[in-house]
């Protein structure tokens, strides 16, 4: 499974003008096949909930939130450890014609293209997991500490140290 397998389309048609709310939770077999996609060890879970409305004529809004449980693997003590991640999600999508030449407005991202009149909830939901998993997660209060060196040679510039002392590295 590619990690923008979790599929859920919705058409412009379908969204009726008062709006419409989806409640989506990813079921264990697409958590299984997005965790290693998306570089985690676990996905426990994962949802998004999204308001989804009509934007002019042809257009939608989604607004929501994606939220996620992960099992990563500390880079400070190499311990299991479990992070909640919780992403806003604030998308406006037009008709590919009219979301080229759109820019962005008053620190608004610019709109995004609407493909065959479709905006895909799951892709939406993965790509904002991605965007929101922290590549080095620490436990709290994890600090490396850098092992301690008697031999002043040793530390990462004493090559340069010695070529401005004149003094050959040993």
């Amino acid at each position: 499974m590619s990690k923008s397998e979790w599929r859920v389309p919705v058409r412009v048609e379908d969204i009726p003008e008062t709006g419409r709310r989806y409640e989506l939770a990813a079921d264990e077999a697409t958590r299984n096949a997005l965790g290693p996609a998306a570089g985690v060890d676990r996905l426990a879970r994962f949802e998004a909930v999204f308001d989804v409305m009509r934007h002019g004529r042809d257009g939608l809004h989604v607004v929501g939130t994606v939220s996620a449980t992960i099992g990563q693997t500390c880079v400070v003590t190499l311990e299991p450890m479990e992070t909640e991640l919780e992403e806003r999600v604030d998308l406006t999508f037009l008709p590919g014609h009219e979301a080229d030449g759109r820019h962005e407005v008053e620190g608004r991202e610019p709109p995004e293209s609407l493909i065959d009149g479709i905006v895909d909830l799951g892709a939406i939901a993965t790509e904002f997991l991605l965007l929101g998993i922290d590549p080095y997660p620490r436990k709290p209060g994890a600090v490396f500490d850098s092992p301690p060196t008697d031999d002043p040679a040793s530390h990462p510039f004493a090559a340069l140290a010695a070529l401005k002392t004149g003094k050959p590295e040993r």
